[in-house]
């Protein structure tokens, strides 16, 4: 039995997810999930789970901000990046944080069977046009990315916006709390990023390609 979980907050791509891999594997369990934190819900309750595929943009994630945490968490899953922007720069972050491939929300059944079979056996697979060994491997990157991983959700917001030249009164009023949570929230992620400034932590969202999570809906 081959378990797979799809991560994506769009129904419509998910049954079409679905349908693909229900006609290419005829021993197949999948799990769905709309959001990050129903995604590490999921993935903390079944442990057998072989592959996840990770849309990069549903709610409670924000670019790689979700790979990140995921790969943080559970660091001997298999995962593969879905998405419907299929950018160089993007796919070669997505390598070096760990992903087994970068699937393009425009791949076709035939192609997404291949792709995942791949994947199971360990390969990385990429789009026509992408060869693995021609990835450019960044140790650097991928140091950034992990110290940015130990950071609580609430801190890695507060980056963003710091990110976006937001002052702690204005950090504060949109996350609605307190302007003395902001600034513990900030000496937090000094601390944890190994850095002394707002600058070297602009600098380190910038180079991530950090965006703020998007809210998750209310229940």
């Amino acid at each position: 039995m081959i378990t797979l979980l799809i991560a994506d907050d769009h129904p419509l791509y998910r049954d079409a997810l679905r349908g693909a891999l229900t006609l290419s594997f005829s021993d197949l369990s999948l799990l769905e999930a709309a959001d990050l934190m129903q995604t590490v819900a999921l993935l903390e309750e079944h442990k057998d789970i072989d592959l996840l595929l990770l849309d990069l943009h549903m709610p409670g994630s924000g670019d790689l901000f979700g790979l990140i945490h995921i790969r943080k968490l559970f660091p001997e899953l298999p995962v593969a990046v879905v998405s419907g922007l299929e950018e160089p720069t993007i796919i070669t972050k997505v390598i070096n944080l760990g992903a087994l491939g970068f699937v393009p929300k425009t791949t076709g059944a035939t192609q997404i069977a291949q792709a995942v079979t791949n994947m199971l056996e360990g390969d990385i697979w990429l789009p026509q046009g992408y060869a693995s060994d021609e990835v450019e491997l960044d140790n650097e990157f991928a140091e950034l990315a992990d110290k940015v991983a130990s950071l609580t959700p609430a801190q890695y917001k507060v980056l963003c916006y710091m990110r976006d030249g937001l002052l702690n009164k204005q950090i504060a009023y949109n996350l609605d709390i307190a302007t003395a949570t902001v600034k513990a929230h900030v000496t937090a992620i000094f601390k944890k990023l190994q850095i002394n400034n707002r600058t070297q932590a602009v600098l380190i969202a910038s180079q991530l390609q950090l965006e703020p999570p998007a809210a998750t809906p209310a229940t």
